[in-house]
């Protein structure tokens, strides 16, 4: 076998991840897709049986949340483990791959499947916030990482899951894909964008103040973060289009940038002029 998906997901209608596109967004490169399921308090289980492909398998775990952020990568790990395949593709539930890159990734696959000094493969992110239409360069919002790596038994996912790394702590062997992945977890409504910040305080990834937990989240001025001119991957098209924000963010980008050639073009274009500092 040659390339295994994998994921983990929990309580994802409660916190609307778009797991199953994200899982549909690469099923067809893939040999088999390896789903760990945690305990959930919604249809998690349920949604996911619901893909009708035989590629899908799926685990059950009890997710052990003492662990605190590591939780993450505990249960990635378990699903890699699961995986057969020699290479092994790890997207999260918020994270989607575009249609026109799918033979680009196989033919960098096709290279490199079999030669053992590469350890992983690495892909561009565009980290989409409070729009459809924006994204987030600043300080703190990584913008390349690993998503294919060998199934080797060597490689693991550490800390909250962001990334992999070789269990010897010698520094992972890579190529580059030129591809991107498309981050959709900071675009949500503004009442279940809290209720995620919310949970993620109870894992541990952050703290709240009070007020942050009971009013809607705030994305601010969206002009603060460049504009998106592309086109999104096919899977997501009635998310995008249901968005009101983003719908309104769109028109408002299409005024200002009615010129631009990238808009004009549909270009799927990121600027890699990064801006260092947070941006509040």
């Amino acid at each position: 076998m040659r390339l295994s998906g994998f994921t983990i997901a929990r309580n994802v209608v409660k916190y609307n991840y778009p797991i199953l596109e994200s899982i549909n967004s690469i099923l067809p490169i893939c040999d088999e897709f390896v789903v760990n399921v945690g305990d959930s308090e919604d249809d998690t289980l349920a949604i996911i049986r619901s893909i009708k492909d035989e590629k899908i398998r799926i685990i059950e775990n009890k997710w052990d949340m003492s662990k605190g952020s590591e939780v993450l990568s505990t249960q990635t790990n378990l699903a890699l483990k699961a995986c057969r395949g020699k290479l092994a593709f790890y997207l999260q539930s918020d994270e989607v791959v575009h249609e026109d890159d799918l033979q680009r990734i196989k033919k960098v696959i096709d290279r490199n499947i079999d030669n053992e000094e590469v350890d992983a493969f690495r892909f561009y992110w565009f980290h989409f916030y409070g729009s459809y239409y924006r994204y987030r360069i600043d300080g703190g919002w990584y913008q390349k990482q690993d998503r294919i790596i060998r199934n080797s038994g060597e490689i693991e996912s550490y800390g909250d899951a962001y990334g992999f790394r070789r269990k010897d702590e010698s520094e992972l062997r890579r190529v580059n894909t030129q591809c991107f992945i498309y981050h959709y977890g900071w675009v949500q409504p503004q009442d279940i964008m809290t209720q995620r910040r919310v949970n993620a305080e109870k894992i541990g990834f952050v703290s709240l103040d009070t007020d942050k937990k009971n009013d809607k989240y705030n994305y601010g001025d969206l002009n603060r973060f460049p504009p998106y001119f592309g086109n999104h991957p096919k899977v997501m098209t009635e998310k995008v289009k249901s968005h009101q924000m983003s719908q309104n963010d769109l028109s408002l980008i299409n005024q200002e940038f009615w010129w631009h050639p990238m808009k004009i073009f549909h270009v799927r274009y990121k600027t890699f002029n990064r801006v260092r500092k947070k941006i509040e």
